[in-house]
C-alpha cells in the first residue's frame, strides 16, 4: 500500500486528488496539508511514502518544504505538482530533493505513473518539464548564465517569502528563531543581490520566482 500526503493550498484540488487516488486500491491518502509548514509537520508525523505537493503555498513554499521533508524523513519522496514550468524553478525543486515534477495540466494517469516511478526510487519528470530543462541547459551552456534564486540560502528564501507575504520583521524573526536585526540584515543583502530597493520589489521578485502567492 502506497501511503500519500497531499499538500496544496486549494481545497478543491486536494479533494479531487484524494477522490482520484482513492480509485486505486494500492494507494492511500493518509493526510492533507494546506500550507508548506503543515506539510513538513505531517510528513514528520505520518512518514508517508510520497508527498504530492504544490510549490506556491503560504507560510512555506513547496520547495522549502521539500528541503525540510527530505531532511526530516529521508525515506519520504516528494513529487512536485505545479503549474510552474520555468526552468530555474524546476531546477531548484529538484535540487531541494524532489524526486518528481508533474505539470498540473497533466492528466491523472501521468501523476499515477509518477507515483509508481518515484516510489521505486527513480525520478519522474513530465515531458514538458524535461523539454524545459534540456532547453535551459543548452541555453546556460551557451551563455554561462546563473540564476540568483538558486544561490540564495535557505534562510534568505524564507525571509524573502515571509516578507512578501506581509509579515512584520518581529514576526519573521520569531518564526525563524533569529533576532530582528538578523532579519533586517538579510533583507538588506537580498535587496542588494537582487538589485531592488523596496519591499514591493522584493514581493514582485518572490512572485515571479513562484516562491509565494499573495492570493490567499
Amino acid at each position: 500500500m502506497m501511503r500519500i500526503l497531499i499538500a496544496d493550498d486549494h481545497g478543491v484540488l486536494r479533494e479531487g486528488l484524494r477522490a482520484m487516488l482513492a480509485k486505486d486500491p494500492e494507494m492511500q491518502v493518509v493526510g492533507e496539508a494546506a500550507d508548506g509548514s503543515a506539510a513538513v509537520q505531517l510528513a514528520a508525523q505520518l512518514r508517508p511514502d510520497i508527498v504530492v505537493m504544490d510549490i506556491t503555498m503560504p507560510q512555506l513554499n513547496g520547495i522549502e518544504a521539500a528541503r525540510q521533508i527530505v531532511r526530516a524523513a529521508p525515506a519520504t519522496k516528494v513529487i512536485i505538482l505545479s503549474m510552474h514550468t520555468e526552468g530555474h524553478i524546476i531546477r531548484e525543486a529538484l535540487t531541494a530533493g524532489a524526486r518528481g515534477y508533474v505539470v498540473k495540466a497533466s492528466l491523472f494517469d501521468e501523476l499515477s505513473r509518477a507515483l509508481q516511478t518515484v516510489v521505486q526510487g527513480e525520478y519522474y519528470l513530465s515531458p514538458r518539464v524535461s523539454d524545459v530543462l534540456v532547453h535551459g541547459w543548452l541555453e546556460k551552456a551557451r551563455h554561462g548564465a546563473s540564476q540568483v534564486a538558486e544561490e540564495l540560502s535557505s534562510r534568505e528564501r524564507r525571509i524573502l517569502q515571509l516578507s512578501a507575504e506581509g509579515l512584520a520583521v518581529k514576526e519573521i524573526a520569531r518564526r525563524l528563531h533569529v533576532s530582528p536585526k538578523t532579519v533586517h540584515a538579510n533583507r538588506r543583502r537580498l535587496m542588494d543581490r537582487l538589485g531592488v530597493s523596496s519591499l514591493a520589489d522584493l514581493t514582485k521578485y518572490a512572485l515571479s520566482e513562484g516562491m509565494t502567492s499573495i492570493e490567499f
